[in-house]
C-alpha cells in the first residue's frame, strides 16, 4: 500500500432513501475525527464485482488525501433495494441522488461539503444531481458525460442495441446473496418483473442541449469520444459564479489515472478551502498530437475560422467543368472502417486506414501542405445541395492523407438534410478535432450518403447532390503562437488492487470481423470484447462474460440493414452452491419510417428458466 497523508479505513452500508429504499455503499474514510468532504460515485455498475477492482484503486486514493470517498450502487441495481427506473419515472436517479448527498452531508463524519464523481451516463447525471442540489454540492468532477443518440438528425445503430442490451443485462443481474443473504432471490424476482428495454424511450427523447454546469466543474474526455464536443460546451459557458475548466486528451472513454490529482485539486479547493491554484488552471488545456496546449478563454482567441472551398483549395477529383452538381451514392456498406463509436481502448476500437472508405466516397482534396497545420475545435461543412436531395443522410469524413496515400480519420459528422429546401445553406458540423497536420500531407473531406453501421441507413439509395461552387469546409485553424504549452499529466501512485483472477476463453473470438458474401453482395461485421471471459473475485464470486455484436447489410439495399448484440452472463458462489445465468439480447431491422426492435431475456437459476420474457417495439424514426 502506498504511503498517504492518512490512513484509510473501508466499510459497507446501506443509505435510506425517503421511500424507504436502502442503497448498498461502500465508504472509505480517512482515520481521523475530524469531519471531511464526501467524494460520491452514484453508478448503476454493481460496485461487489463489476467495478470493485477500479473502485479499490481510486477510492482508497481520495481518501488517503483527506476525502470520505462513497461508491454507491443505484436504485435497483447491484445489492441495492427497489426497482431500475422505467419511462413511468425518469428524474427518479435524480432525485435519488439529491436525497444522497443531503442524507451524506448529515454524517457526523462530514463536514457538508460533497463532490461527485461520474463517468459516462453516471458523468450526466451528476450534473443533473448537482442542478438539484446546488448548495450541497460544491464541485463536480465528470468524464465523457453521455450524449444523445441522434447524430444531426439521424439514428445511431452504433452503440444504441449494445447499449440496450447491457442496460437490460444490468437491470436483470441478481442480487448477491453473500451481501443481501436469502431476500436476494425476491428482490431479483421483482427486478425481473419490472425490466422494460430503454431503447424507445432514448430514441423518443427529444435533442437535448449541452449540460450546463450548476457549481464549480471539472469536465475531462478524450478527442475520439462522443462527449468532446459536450466537454467544450461545458468550457463555453464557465463563469465567473460558476467555473469550469476542461481538458481533452489522447485517451480512450473514462477517466485517465494521469487526471486523478487534477479532480483532487479540484476537490481540494472547493471540499476543503486548501489553495491549489485550481481555478487559476487555463479553460481548457487540450492535446493537439504534438503538444499540450493551454487556451484561455475557450473559445480562444487564438482560433480563426477559414474556409475552404470545395471547388478551390479543395477540389473533387474527375468533376467536370461543366457540371454544376457533383453527386454522392455510396453503396450501403460505406461506414464499416468507422471504428468503434465509444472507443474504450481495445485495438479495434480505432478507425484504420480510410483509403476504403475514401474509394467509397467523393473526396474533395487539397494540395500538399507547406507547413504545418493545427486544428482546435469542431469543424463545419456549409453545403447547397440540389433541391432534389430533401431528407438524404449525408456523412462528412475530415482526413489528412500522407505523401505515401495513408488515409488517416481525423473527425467526421452527419447530417439529415432537410425534407424542404431553407432560407439558408444546411452546415454539418464535424464532432471535435484537436491534431496537427504535418506538412507535405493533404486534407480530405469525403462525402457519403451512408455510414453503416454508425445510422441506420435512409430508405433511399440515390443519395444526394451538391454545387462545390456553393459549398465550403470551415477548418478551426489554431495560431500555436497564441497559446502555451501545458505540462503534461502524470499518474498518482495508486494502490493496488485486489487479486482477480481472469481465464480467457481458449479460443478467443477476434476482435472485429468482417466478412463479404460476394454471392450475396452482403456484408456483415461481428464484435467481440477483448475484456470477456471468466473472473475469480477474492470473495468467491466466479464472474463469465460473452458478448457478441453483429451487423449486416445489402451493397444496393439500404433497408436489409440489422443489428443484433446476444450476451450471456453468469455468476456463481461454488460455496454457497448458488448459480445464476443471465441471457439478453437485442435485435433490430428498419422499415422507411420506424426502427423494428425485439428485445428479449432469460434467467436461469442452477440450469432452471426461472423468468423469459421478449418484447416487440416499433420506433418512428423522427421519434416521439
Amino acid at each position: 500500500m502506498p504511503s498517504y497523508p492518512h490512513r484509510t479505513t473501508r466499510e459497507d452500508l446501506r443509505v435510506p432513501l425517503p421511500d424507504g429504499t436502502e442503497l448498498y455503499a461502500r465508504l472509505w474514510r480517512p482515520a481521523t475525527d475530524a469531519p471531511v468532504p464526501v467524494v460520491l460515485e452514484y453508478s448503476t455498475g454493481r460496485l461487489t464485482d463489476r467495478t470493485a477492482t477500479e473502485d479499490a484503486r481510486r477510492h482508497p486514493w481520495f481518501a488517503g488525501h483527506g476525502h470520505a470517498a462513497v461508491r454507491i450502487d443505484a436504485r435497483g441495481h447491484g445489492n441495492s433495494g427497489g426497482l431500475p427506473p422505467t419511462a413511468a419515472s425518469p428524474d427518479l436517479p435524480v432525485e435519488d441522488g439529491a436525497a444522497l448527498v443531503r442524507w451524506l452531508a448529515d454524517r457526523p463524519w462530514c463536514n457538508g461539503r460533497i463532490g461527485l464523481l461520474g463517468t459516462g451516463a453516471a458523468g450526466a447525471l451528476a450534473l443533473r444531481i448537482a442542478d438539484r442540489a446546488p448548495d450541497t454540492v460544491r464541485a463536480v468532477v465528470t468524464a465523457c458525460p453521455d450524449g444523445p443518440h441522434r447524430l444531426g438528425g439521424a439514428v445511431l445503430a452504433a452503440d444504441g442495441h449494445t447499449r440496450a442490451t447491457a442496460r437490460l443485462a444490468d437491470a436483470a443481474r441478481p442480487p448477491d446473496p453473500l451481501y443481501v443473504g436469502d431476500d436476494w432471490r425476491a428482490l431479483w424476482l421483482a427486478r425481473l418483473d419490472a425490466l422494460e428495454p430503454p431503447l424507445a424511450d432514448w430514441l423518443a427523447a427529444p435533442a437535448t442541449p449541452a449540460p450546463a454546469a450548476a457549481v464549480p466543474t471539472l469536465a475531462v474526455a478524450g478527442w475520439s469520444d462522443p462527449s468532446a464536443a459536450a466537454v467544450l460546451a461545458l468550457a463555453e459557458r464557465s463563469t465567473a459564479a460558476t467555473p469550469v475548466r476542461t481538458v481533452l486528451g489522447p485517451w480512450p472513454h473514462g477517466l485517465p489515472d494521469e487526471l486523478l490529482p487534477e479532480a483532487l485539486r479540484w476537490y481540494d479547493h472547493w471540499l476543503r478551502d486548501v489553495d491549489t491554484g485550481a481555478t487559476t488552471a487555463p479553460a481548457l488545456r487540450s492535446w493537439l498530437g504534438t503538444r499540450w496546449s493551454a487556451d484561455d478563454p475557450w473559445p480562444s482567441p487564438g482560433v480563426r475560422q477559414v474556409d475552404y472551398g470545395l471547388d478551390g483549395p479543395l477540389r473533387a477529383a474527375g468533376t467536370a467543368s461543366e457540371d454544376r452538381w457533383v453527386r454522392v451514392r455510396s453503396p450501403q456498406h460505406t461506414g464499416l472502417n468507422a471504428g468503434s463509436y465509444v472507443q474504450h481502448g481495445r485495438p479495434a476500437d480505432r478507425p484504420p486506414d480510410q483509403r476504403e472508405e475514401d474509394g467509397r466516397s467523393v473526396c474533395f482534396d487539397s494540395r500538399p501542405l507547406p507547413e504545418p497545420l493545427e486544428l482546435h475545435g469542431s469543424p463545419a461543412l456549409t453545403l447547397h445541395p440540389d433541391p432534389l436531395s430533401g431528407g438524404a443522410l449525408v456523412a462528412a469524413r475530415l482526413c489528412t492523407v500522407a505523401p505515401d496515400g495513408t488515409s488517416t480519420l481525423l473527425t467526421r459528422g452527419v447530417l439529415t438534410l432537410p425534407a424542404e429546401p431553407a432560407g439558408a445553406d444546411p452546415v454539418v458540423t464535424l464532432a471535435p478535432v484537436g491534431a496537427t497536420v504535418p506538412p507535405g500531407h493533404r486534407l480530405r473531406l469525403a462525402l457519403s450518403s451512408t455510414y453503416w453501421p454508425w445510422l441506420w441507413p435512409d430508405a433511399d439509395p440515390d443519395g444526394f447532390a451538391v454545387d462545390p461552387s456553393r459549398s465550403f469546409l470551415t477548418l478551426p485553424v489554431h495560431d500555436p503562437a497564441a497559446s502555451t504549452d501545458a505540462a503534461p499529466f502524470r499518474s498518482p501512485t495508486l494502490p493496488l488492487p485486489p487479486p482477480l483472477h481472469l481465464t480467457e476463453p481458449l479460443t478467443a473470438r477476434p476482435e472485429r470481423v468482417t466478412v463479404h458474401d460476394i454471392g450475396r453482395r452482403e456484408w456483415r461485421t461481428e464484435l467481440s470484447p477483448a475484456g470477456d471471459g471468466t473472473r475469480t473475485h477474492p470473495d468467491g464470486l466466479v464472474r463469465a462474460e460473452h458478448t457478441v455484436t453483429a451487423y449486416r447489410v445489402l451493397t444496393a439495399t439500404p433497408l436489409s440493414a440489422q443489428a443484433r448484440t446476444d450476451r450471456t452472463l453468469r455468476l456463481e458462489r461454488p460455496a454457497l452452491g448458488w448459480d445464476i445465468t443471465v441471457h439478453t439480447r437485442t435485435e433490430i431491422r428498419c422499415d422507411a419510417t420506424h426502427l423494428l426492435a425485439r428485445s428479449r431475456v432469460r434467467a436461469e437459476e442452477a440450469g432452471n428458466v426461472v423468468f423469459e420474457k421478449e418484447w416487440h417495439q416499433r420506433i418512428p424514426r423522427g421519434g416521439a
